[in-house]
């Protein structure tokens, strides 16, 4: 998993060639917006983007109408789940 830069401050810092900058600078003013709208809007729709793209599965026909058989007909338990649900902790009981 990526890691997840975290930081208190509200800042971000860019290097830029100065003919890229004075680009940006230059298509900001043609659109009546500062550089930081101009840079922060394409870049949060794209982050957005990304994140639901990475949280989504997309499934065919065939595998989307295999999940929901799997969900209203389980096989039944193998050895194998027998034994991990054997393993598990027991509930504690609470008393009040």
């Amino acid at each position: 998993m990526p890691r997840v830069a975290v930081d208190d401050n509200p800042r971000m810092n860019l290097r830029l060639q100065p003919e890229q900058k004075a680009t940006l600078v230059r298509a900001a003013a043609l659109r009546h917006t500062d550089l930081t709208n101009f840079v922060l809007q394409p870049a949060l729709r794209e982050a957005k983007a990304v994140i639901e793209e990475s949280e989504r599965v997309v499934l065919s026909e065939r595998d989307s109408l295999l999940v929901l058989d799997l969900l209203e007909n389980p096989p039944a338990p193998n050895a194998r789940l027998r034994a991990a649900i054997a393993r598990m902790p027991k509930p504690t009981r609470k008393r009040g």
